[in-house]
């Protein structure tokens, strides 16, 4: 009841500002919708209005109407004052309804008439209306026959466009783009065209909407617009014929990007060239193979560089990208590793030291099958890890019957869980440059810690650690020969 409510107080508002505009007593409002170009079509389309310049004027119409103050409280068109008493939110203003994709006046957009300030008013959150959910014009965009929507910055963008022709244009209600923008854009276009403003803020606005829309997997192009700030600006420059050249020439996200970047470094140089085809090959990792077969091609020989060395170029930069992302994957299962290494230690009462040498040992001895003859005295039973010490026997009787050794022979004897803890241990492991040395040192170390005689048991917290002990075991070892001799 209290949603209905609102909706119709906020329609009775809407008619009001519209029907007082559209009298001789708002005539200022009427002028300057006139002076920024717009007809009376267009101004009855979109239901643009005037709030009077008075305190109380749509307070008194509303009540007259039937509506409570609490109702006007909760549509945001009334505030309450320091001294208690109540006022009109919008005063001395342009009125701009923001209209739902339903045909429901949800909230409103209020402009001053001159450069004071706040030059924008617009409805607070509502029961009914919530900023990061909507988009201005979608009541009428969504009717245009076009698989494409044009998204700008300003009401008065979308209501130029619409009438120069250009009835797929919708705009953000005075926030960033969201997510849930996004989404609705979604649902009625394949592709978006992002007019955003022609300054700073509008450059730093459309390289994150750059980066939502290709989230979403939505298809961008960016005109580069000239001869105004904005869309609305420009039309009225330059006319609709201009403005839709602009917008046919529009580029992807790439070829945007490259013409950034061109921008950026002086090409009549070496040095700016190669920075140039450097930032550009970063660009084009992640793009499809035919679009680095196309754009590679334009520009070898807009610069005058032979294509095969630039595909080079761009072939080393995804394998050293690759490396690293196998790096960084292979560093946080590491990471993953030790927490799990530490809970099983602490379960287990066992060192992570001890369950370290245990793991490291059995990924030894399934690289490196010869290293069984280490164990002669070694017992199964030293091993605090089950997995492990189920894994150990396996492996050393597939050795002793002369099988090699396959994942797919332990199926039939561990279960999924211990047939993925082996296959992390496995995949971890790093190939050693003395198997045989390190393997005993292994099996030492699970014998001193079963025993209760190894020193400072618990002080591995990573396998750099740990390699570090094999390493400081073989020093000492080394030591202690050299002086026996």
């Amino acid at each position: 009841r209290k949603r209905r409510r609102i909706l119709e107080i906020n329609r009775a508002a809407a008619r009001f500002f519209h029907s007082y505009m559209m009298s001789n007593a708002g005539k200022a409002g009427y002028n300057y919708f006139l002076n920024r170009g717009l007809t009376k079509k267009t101004i009855v389309k979109f239901g643009l209005g005037y709030a009077p310049d008075g305190w109380d004027v749509l307070l008194k119409h509303l009540k007259e109407n039937g509506f409570s103050i609490s109702e006007m409280l909760e549509s945001g068109l009334i505030t309450k004052t320091r001294r208690g008493s109540y006022i009109d939110m919008f005063r001395n203003r342009v009125m701009t309804p923001v209209i739902d994709i339903r045909g429901n006046v949800i909230a409103f957009g209020g402009r001053v008439l001159d450069d004071s300030k706040p030059k924008y008013i617009n409805t607070s959150e509502t029961l009914v209306y919530k900023k990061t959910n909507e988009l201005f014009g979608m009541n009428l965009a969504k009717a245009a026959e076009d698989d494409s929507l044009i998204l700008c910055e300003g009401y008065m963008d979308v209501i130029a466009m619409h009438q120069a022709g250009f009835t797929n244009a919708v705009a953000g209600c005075g926030t960033a783009l969201t997510n849930e923008q996004v989404k609705l854009i979604s649902r009625y276009a394949d592709e978006v065209v992002l007019c955003y403003d022609n300054d700073e803020a509008g450059r730093k606005a459309l390289n994150r909407a750059i980066e939502m829309f290709r989230r979403a997997d939505i298809k961008i192009r960016i005109p580069n617009l000239s001869g105004g700030k904005d869309p609305d600006e420009i039309i009225r420059a330059q006319g609709r014929e201009r403005f839709a050249a602009m917008l046919d020439g529009s580029a992807n996200e790439i070829e945007y990007a490259i013409l950034n970047l061109r921008n950026e470094y002086n090409l009549h140089t070496t040095q700016g060239k190669v920075d140039f085809l450097n930032e550009v090959i970063k660009l084009l990792s992640s793009a499809s193979v035919i679009e680095q077969e196309l754009y590679i091609s334009r520009l070898s020989e807009e610069l005058q560089i032979e294509k095969d060395s630039v595909m080079a170029q761009l072939s080393q930069y995804k394998k050293r990208q690759a490396y690293r992302t196998r790096r960084k994957r292979l560093e946080e299962e590491r990471s993953s590793d030790m927490r799990e290494l530490t809970r099983r230690s602490y379960e287990s009462s066992a060192s992570a030291r001890k369950l370290k040498a245990e793991e490291r040992m059995l990924a030894i001895l399934i690289k490196y099958p010869k290293c069984i003859k280490l164990c002669t005295d070694f017992s199964a039973e030293s091993i605090s890890d089950v997995t492990v010490r189920k894994a150990f026997s396996i492996v050393t009787d597939l050795i002793d019957k002369g099988y090699d050794i396959n994942l797919s022979d332990f199926s039939a004897q561990l279960n999924d869980k211990e047939l993925s803890e082996l296959s992390r241990l496995i995949n971890l492991f790093d190939d050693s440059k003395e198997p045989e040395r390190e393997f005993s040192d292994c099996i030492n170390i699970i014998k001193a810690e079963a025993k209760g005689t190894a020193a400072d048991s618990a002080n591995i917290t990573n396998d750099e650690e740990f390699s570090k002990l094999l390493k400081s075991i073989a020093d000492s070892k080394k030591i202690h020969n050299e002086e026996g001799e």
